[in-house]
C-alpha cells in the first residue's frame, strides 16, 4: 500500500484589511500562518477605508507570502496548490489576492483554487478541532455576516438562517462608536462588558415571523442609541459598562438561542462557531454552557483563526482540492459572493 503523499496549500487572504499567508498541510495542520494587519491605520477613521486597505495589501502582499514560505520552511516549488479568497468582501482588496494568487499560479505552474471567504471561517475549525468531521451546525458572526449553517459536507453547505439587517459584529462596532469606545468595537466592548452588569438594562431580542432562524439587530442597536440619547436629554448618568455588558447579552441570547434550535432541530448534535465574533468571551460562554446542557458537543477555534488569516483558507482549499475542483486564469473577485454558490 503506498503511503499518501502530503498536499501542501499555499493561502493567501485579502478580502478586507488583514494582508494573510499561510502554508497548510493536509487541511489540518499550520505550518505557517503570517498576518499583517491594519487596525492601527483604518483606527484613525473609525473603520476601513477599502481605498487605503487594497493599497497597503498591494505593499504588503510579497513580503507576507514569502515570510509564510521561509516560516514553513517550504520551497514554491513543493506546495501543491495555490488557495486564495475570492469572495466576499472589498473588491479592490480581494483583486490584490486574486491578482497575485493567479500571478503565482501561471508563473510557477501550480494548480488553482478559489475559497469563499465564509468557507474558511467555518474551515478554521478542522484546524482548531482535529476530531471535527462534518455533518455539523455552525453560526458563522462576523462584521459582515451573521448565518446559521449546516455544513453536510466538505464543501457542501446548507444557509438556515442569516440577518435580515446588521450582522452581529457590525451592531458591535456601531453601537462601540455611540458609547465613544472607537474602532474595532467588538473586542473593546467584549472587555468593557466584564465590568458592567449585564441585566442592568433590558434591550429587546427580535423574532423573525416565519424564520425561526434569521437574525435581525438593527432593532437593538437602535435601542442602545435611544437609551443613550434618552440619559443625555434627562441628564442621567449613563454607565458604560452596563450598556455594553446588557447590548452583548441580548445579542448573545439570540445567537445561542437560534443555533441551539438548529441542533435541535437537525439533529445533528455538533455546534461550531466561526468569525470574528466568534472569539467574543461572552458568546463562547454562553454557547458552551447551553450545549453542556443539551448535550452537544461544542467546537470553536482560537481567536487567531477567528480574525481573517490565511490559515483558515488554506484548510477549505485543501478540501476543494481533493474534491477536484480548480480555478481558471479568468478567476475574479466576487465582492457579495453568496455561501454555496460557485
Amino acid at each position: 500500500m503506498e503511503e499518501k503523499k502530503d498536499v501542501l496549500i499555499l493561502a493567501i487572504e485579502s478580502s478586507c484589511d488583514e494582508t494573510a499567508s499561510a502554508v497548510v498541510k493536509n487541511g489540518r495542520e499550520v505550518l505557517s500562518n503570517v498576518i499583517s494587519s491594519q487596525i492601527a491605520l483604518h483606527t484613525l477613521y473609525g473603520g476601513v477605508v477599502p481605498e487605503i486597505a487594497s493599497r497597503k495589501h498591494i505593499e504588503k502582499i510579497n513580503e507576507v507570502i514569502q515570510e509564510a514560505l521561509d516560516q514553513a520552511g517550504v520551497k514554491l516549488s513543493e506546495i501543491d496548490a495555490i488557495g486564495v479568497t475570492y469572495g466576499p468582501g472589498l473588491v479592490g482588496a480581494l483583486l490584490v489576492g486574486v491578482a497575485e494568487a493567479k500571478a503565482i499560479s501561471y508563473a510557477a505552474g501550480i494548480p488553482l483554487v478559489g475559497v469563499h471567504h465564509i468557507e474558511g471561517h467555518i474551515s478554521a475549525n478542522y484546524i482548531a478541532c482535529k476530531e471535527l468531521e462534518p455533518p455539523f451546525i455552525c453560526l458563522v458572526v462576523s462584521g459582515g455576516h451573521t448565518h446559521l449553517v449546516v455544513v453536510r459536507d466538505y464543501g457542501k453547505y446548507e444557509i438556515i438562517g442569516k440577518t435580515r439587517d446588521d450582522a452581529a459584529g457590525e451592531a458591535f462596532d456601531k453601537v462601540a462608536r455611540a458609547i465613544g469606545l472607537g474602532y474595532p468595537g467588538g473586542p473593546k466592548i467584549d472587555r468593557l462588558a466584564k465590568e458592567g452588569n449585564p441585566d442592568a438594562i433590558h434591550f429587546p431580542r427580535a423574532k423573525v415571523e416565519d424564520a425561526p432562524y434569521d437574525f435581525s439587530f438593527s432593532g437593538v442597536k437602535s435601542a442602545v442609541l435611544n437609551y443613550l440619547n434618552g440619559c443625555h436629554m434627562k441628564g442621567e448618568p449613563v454607565v458604560e459598562a452596563d450598556v455594553a455588558a446588557s447590548f452583548q447579552k441580548a445579542v448573545c441570547d439570540v445567537l445561542v438561542e437560534h443555533a441551539v434550535q438548529a441542533v435541535k432541530d437537525y439533529g445533528i448534535p455538533k455546534l461550531a462557531l466561526a468569525g470574528g465574533v466568534a472569539s467574543n468571551s461572552a458568546l463562547r460562554e454562553a454557547m458552551k454552557a447551553a450545549c453542556e446542557k443539551e448535550g452537544v458537543s461544542f467546537y470553536y477555534p482560537s481567536p487567531i483563526l477567528c480574525t481573517d488569516n490565511a490559515a483558515m483558507i488554506g484548510a477549505a482549499a485543501y478540501y476543494e482540492y481533493i474534491n477536484g475542483v480548480r480555478s481558471g486564469l479568468d478567476l475574479n473577485a466576487v465582492p457579495n459572493l453568496r455561501l454555496g454558490e460557485r
